[in-house]
């Protein structure tokens, strides 16, 4: 295992990383995209991440960062 990756899932053990909370409608799906050391590496990756998303053709994608544990699943 990488040592950032390590980083990263102690970080989150402890729920100090980052996440980013992803909704879509129609389809209606949360997703969670993360975990991240940082708030700016987080935002640095969610456009990436977001348009990635919109082959699905969503009516709407909103999201919200947040310091959190997470774990499986990361879509519902």
């Amino acid at each position: 295992m990488s040592p950032i990756r390590a980083l990263r899932n102690l970080g989150n053990s402890l729920g100090l990383a980052w996440w980013a909370r992803i909704e879509t409608n129609e389809p209606n799906v949360t997703y969670w995209f993360g975990p991240f050391l940082t708030r700016r590496s987080l935002k640095l990756r969610l456009a990436v991440f977001e348009n990635d998303l919109s082959v699905e053709n969503p009516q709407q994608i909103k999201h919200s960062l947040m310091r959190c544990k997470r774990s499986e699943p990361l879509t519902t």
